[in-house]
């Protein structure tokens, strides 16, 4: 049997003079116990060493989760003092404000005292003037209104023979205007239809242009391996010309 204490397979053979046949076969239930303990062994092992590896990596989610919670409280921290500092701040520019806003009703308190004294004083000398003025505009206004109410009275009168003026220019204007927008439609209609007549020429130019250029390109290409081919034909005949050449100085 396996003994939980010291590691170790504890014989527990009641008696050592077991027939030959018995003592294997107590030997080799013993060998098997034996080897599926080494199995559970290497099982609890492998699963101790996981467990060992996710502790490791708890450990270390752990540490993180503190660094990133010293962070966040730097950052507090931080935020805190500069909250603390605004406020600060805000309490200073409020405590301005209200000793500028008192300042400025003063001061708004002495122009508004001031701006009175001198109406006051503008009004005991310049009344006399706008109250003659105003009289002769009304005298002026009432002059106008009677003259109004007889042209209108009067279909032949003044006003009413210019207003009907005013309406003819009005309407002969609006009729020029009609007739220069038709005019002007009819022109950018024909404008449009040559344009796209225009356009569809220069499409066309433009396929006969590529197919000229493509057979222009053919015709290069196709010069320019016949001036290979020449080149290559020149070379071989100055080589027979070298050789024939060679030949004829030999003979001689």
């Amino acid at each position: 049997m396996w003994d939980k204490g010291n590691g170790k397979v504890k014989n527990n053979f009641m008696a050592l003079d077991y027939p030959g046949g018995k003592w294997c076969s107590l030997l080799e239930s013993e060998e098997n116990e034996l080897h599926e303990l080494e199995k559970q062994i290497a099982a609890i092992s492998a699963e101790t060493k996981e467990t060992e590896r996710q502790i490791y990596q708890k450990d270390a989610a752990i540490e993180n989760s503190r660094l990133q919670c010293g962070s966040l409280e730097s950052q507090i921290k931080s935020l805190y003092t500069e909250n603390v500092k605004l406020k600060f701040d805000i309490e200073m520019a409020q405590e301005d404000f209200e000793e500028r806003m008192i300042k400025y009703k003063t001061y708004y308190a002495k122009i508004k005292a001031h701006k009175d004294s001198l109406g006051e004083i503008e009004s005991q000398w310049s009344f006399m003037i706008e109250l003659c003025e105003k009289r002769d505009l009304v005298k002026k206004l009432k002059t106008m209104k009677e003259e109004l109410i007889q042209d209108l009275q009067n279909p032949e009168g003044n006003q009413m023979t210019q207003v009907q003026e005013d309406i003819s220019k009005l309407k002969n204007e609006i009729i020029t205007v009609k007739e220069s927008i038709i005019e002007k439609t009819c022109f950018l209609e024909e404008e449009k239809r040559r344009h796209e007549k225009l356009t569809k020429e220069i499409e066309v130019q433009h396929k006969r242009y590529y197919a000229i250029l493509k057979r222009l390109h053919c015709q290069v290409n196709k010069l320019q391996s016949n001036r290979r081919q020449w080149q290559w034909n020149i070379q071989q005949l100055e080589k027979t010309a070298a050789e024939l050449r060679k030949c004829v100085g030999m003979k001689e």
